[in-house]
């Protein structure tokens, strides 16, 4: 069978079976009873047991040989430009690569790093429209790239929100990477996005790039974006106390990022977990950026987060999928009937020490991931980043 490369989804019915663990994304029931997967033209039609699921006349069949199955890994902060390309590092198939580390979808923060980028309001709405059709028709191996996301730049008005709406623009870049940086201007703004239906995050912490700005707590509060941005910093962090206060202060998306500060990230997590909250937490890498591009950088968030935050393993791959599907309200990131045919593949990596996936990752190794598969289509086989699993899943028919 040829590995795909495109949009299009699986046309009948694709089976796994013998599958070892089925990761659920859903933090209220993170591991299910279940050893078979069924899905069609795209979809995910059932799961459980193989004797109580219908797995004849199969178009393909998947052979999982005991390797676990989580829906795909979401990537909640990105960078991208056009193509599968970054200006940031001059690098080409960052976004395939990343497929390698078990992202299938990704969520832009805006095109910042467009060369030229403008930042009049006439080429702001212009370069959301024009990137937000780009990656609808252009999916590197199938990754989902949600994009077109503007840049709020001074003297934007309400009627500029509801024509980047009706154009299909659904995302807000970063709030502070334009001229808008101030609560009370940015609160007005986000209040109109939210009005039509377009969600927001701001950057939280100092400056990432030439033109950013400082966001500090009580900035964010006032601005009341979807999602805080990177609360970990993007790379630096707010004091730890001001982390406290967003976490306390407002019930929005907690996002910790990899290129972020770690001890920031640690106590992030801590303090929604304090707060009976962790269904707030998102991952993402904010990538590309100046330290690179991080084809692992969600699963090494998740080992990082499982070890050094002493949460399950389980539980810290919901942050990667099903609470990200949730907030950003995705068909993917969750095994349930009628999403998204969106798998990762794994087993625990070739001599860990763990004993198996979850305690590997528990142990702060990262798995290795032998297959994915994007609306029911398999996109990769044995991942050319990740370290070798112990077993790998093979298509038999």
């Amino acid at each position: 069978m040829a590995l795909a490369a495109g949009p299009e989804a699986q046309i009948g019915k694709l089976v796994i079976r013998n599958i070892g663990l089925m990761l659920s994304g859903a933090l209220e029931a993170p591991i299910l009873d279940a050893d078979t997967l069924v899905a069609e033209n795209g979809r995910i039609t059932g799961f459980g047991r193989a004797k109580d699921c219908d797995t004849g006349d199969a178009r393909v069949v998947i052979d999982a040989q005991g390797t676990a199955l989580a829906p795909g890994l979401i990537d909640s902060h990105v960078h991208p430009v056009f193509g599968d390309w970054t200006p940031r590092q001059s690098q080409l198939g960052w976004i395939e690569s990343c497929l390698h580390g078990g992202v299938t979808t990704m969520i832009s923060a805006g095109e910042v790093h467009l060369p030229g980028r403008p930042r009049d309001i006439i080429g702001v709405k212009a370069l959301a429209i024009t990137a937000e059709r780009a990656f609808t028709n252009f999916r590197p191996l199938g990754v989902k790239v949600r994009a077109g996301a503007p840049v709020l730049e001074r003297g934007m008005v309400e009627s500029d929100f509801a024509e980047l709406a009706a154009s299909g623009v659904k995302l807000l870049g970063e709030v502070g990477l334009g001229t808008v940086k101030a609560g009370y201007e940015a609160k007005e703004m986000v209040a109109f996005a939210r009005k039509y239906g377009i969600q927001s995050t701001i950057h939280t912490g100092g400056p990432s790039v030439p033109g950013s700005g400082y966001i500090d707590a009580d900035t964010v509060l006032e601005a009341d974006a979807d999602i805080i941005g990177h609360i970990n910093g993007g790379h630096t962090a707010l004091p730890l106390r001001q982390i406290r206060c967003l976490c306390e202060g407002c019930a929005r998306g907690i996002e910790i990022v990899h290129n972020g500060n770690e001890l920031a990230a640690l106590s992030a997590l801590r303090f929604a977990n304090e707060l009976g909250q962790l269904g707030r937490v998102i991952l993402g890498t904010d990538s590309p950026a100046g330290s690179g591009v991080q084809p692992l950088g969600i699963l090494r968030m998740v080992a990082f987060l499982s070890s050094f935050g002493e949460i399950p393993a389980e539980t810290a791959f919901c942050f990667a999928t099903g609470n990200t599907a949730r907030l950003r309200a995705l068909d993917c990131g969750l095994i349930e009937v009628g999403r998204a045919a969106d798998f990762v593949l794994m087993d625990r990596a070739q001599h860990s020490a763990g004993k198996d996936l979850l305690e590997s990752v528990r142990l702060g190794d990262l798995p290795g991931v032998g297959m994915t598969v994007i609306d029911g289509i398999v996109r990769t086989t044995r991942s050319r980043n990740t370290p070798p699993a112990e077993r790998i899943p093979v298509i038999v028919a």
